[in-house]
């Protein structure tokens, strides 16, 4: 009886395990449009897709690049003070964000390594931002956790 209990108790966990979809996305644009479509709206549309099917979608991002505009949380006072399309959205950006972290569970990764050459500190970041030692180690990582990878750029 033991035997039969701990084979279903594999056999569930094994199918829990298959009902897991990884991806990564190499987040390098610098677009509003771009970054709005393929992230924001894209990761939602993602999630639900696999949801419908009974799957689990586990998203992460590496940011690096152009990107890193996108999660100042102050752009205005930041090298991206003269970004006028960026200050204008940043309120709604920056809920619309902060809600992909907390309500799709979306990890944001960012390459800690190109920080001062945007003029940025680790403070200047959202807090449900991760740093990493550089995009290239965030991107191995993951695929070698079996993320499938999707480059966002221009």
């Amino acid at each position: 009886m033991k035997k039969i209990i701990l084979l279903m108790a594999l056999a569930v966990m094994l199918s829990a395990e298959n009902n897991v979809v990884k991806v990564v996305f190499d987040l390098t644009t610098d677009s509003l449009p771009s970054f709005e479509q393929k992230v924001l709206k894209g990761i939602a549309m993602n999630k639900e897709h696999y949801e419908g099917r009974l799957k689990e979608l586990e998203v992460a991002v590496v940011i690096h690049g152009g990107a890193y505009k996108f999660f100042v949380k102050e752009p205005g006072t930041s090298s991206f003070k003269d970004d006028k399309a960026l200050i204008a959205a940043h309120a709604a950006l920056k809920k619309r964000i902060a809600s992909m972290a907390a309500i799709y569970n979306v990890k944001f990764l960012m390459c800690r390594s190109a920080l001062a050459r945007n003029k940025l500190k680790e403070s200047d970041i959202y807090d449900f931002v991760t740093m990493l030692p550089n995009s290239t180690i965030g991107l191995i990582d993951k695929q070698n956790e079996g993320f499938a990878y999707i480059p966002i750029g221009k």
